[in-house]
């Protein structure tokens, strides 16, 4: 036999209609990406689901009748969500918590990172302020909330302070660590550029504490909407705190599980939608690892 029979022999082989249709390798790695990403996904998902099914069967198999009172299945707490989301109440009290909260964690943003710039770059004004940020931040939000009700009233305003107050340590005192913790080599690099010091700042000393600074955000992100669902069930007319309050007081169990699934989603998604954007303004982190 030739070399061209060979070849032709060895190509009929593996081309032929009983040869097996190998994917590329390309196309395999793919689909072990897609398996691995499916398998992590649902393990990442089973403690939430066996959560939900014990919520489901638990109360009617596992509690009495009386008990169950107040613990009732989840389809029938879904079904009172549902219920407020079509006569508007459920977005109505969600519009209103995120506007409050909103708004006290921006004046908290923009107050915290600055003076946590400050505080931690110049140690004169650390070692002034660091006692009276350390007795403050160690003074729990809810137990002034007496003190900002009796100075501010009851309306929107007392809210929205005791908000800030709530989210400013943690933004502040993660934006002084991020500072802190700047590699100094790098300091030293700009400085010998002959960077100034508000160049210094924006491009070297705040991109480096970035991942930290968000790390307080996030923080304060959802302690400020948990304090506000503490204020809210004080002295409010609307907002999920006022909606939880008002649906114990009135007996009805399910509509109160609804705002408190309100509640826990919101908080969720909040964190999720910070997280996402740390990742955006830290994608500088990623290609100086993969440049090395």
């Amino acid at each position: 036999m030739t070399t061209l029979d060979t070849a032709v022999s060895t190509t009929q082989l593996t081309t032929g209609p009983s040869a097996a249709v190998v994917p590329p390798p390309s196309r395999r790695s793919a689909v072990r990406r897609g398996a691995a990403l499916i398998s992590r996904g649902v393990w990442k998902s089973a403690a939430i689901g066996l959560f939900l099914l014990l919520w489901e069967f638990g109360p009617n198999h596992l509690l009495d009748g009386q008990t169950r009172v107040f613990l009732p299945p989840l389809h029938e707490d879904l079904q009172a969500a549902w219920r407020l989301i079509e006569n508007g109440q459920l977005t109505s009290d969600v519009k209103a918590s995120l506007t409050r909260s909103v708004i006290g964690f921006g004046i908290a943003v923009l107050t915290a990172i600055p003076l946590g710039l400050l505080t931690g770059w110049y140690q004169p004004v650390e070692s002034f302020l660091n006692p009276l940020l350390e007795v403050f931040r160690n003074t729990a939000a809810l137990a002034l909330l007496p003190v900002f009700t009796l100075l501010l009233g009851i309306g929107e305003t007392s809210k929205i302070a005791l908000v800030s107050y709530a989210s400013f340590f943690p933004i502040l005192l993660n934006t002084v660590l991020g500072v802190k913790t700047v590699d100094p080599l790098l300091v030293r690099a700009a400085r010998t550029l002959g960077l100034s010091s508000p160049s210094l700042f924006v491009k070297v000393i705040l991109p480096s504490a970035v991942p930290t600074i968000f790390t307080g955000i996030r923080m304060a992100a959802t302690s400020s909407i948990l304090v506000l669902i503490a204020a809210e069930m004080v002295g409010a007319k609307a907002g999920l705190g006022f909606e939880i309050v008002n649906a114990q007081s009135s007996f009805q169990i399910p509509d109160m599980y609804a705002a408190i699934l309100a509640t826990s989603i919101l908080g969720v998604a909040v964190n999720y939608g910070f997280l996402r954007l740390e990742r955006y303004f830290s994608r500088w982190r990623t290609g100086a690892a993969l440049a090395r």
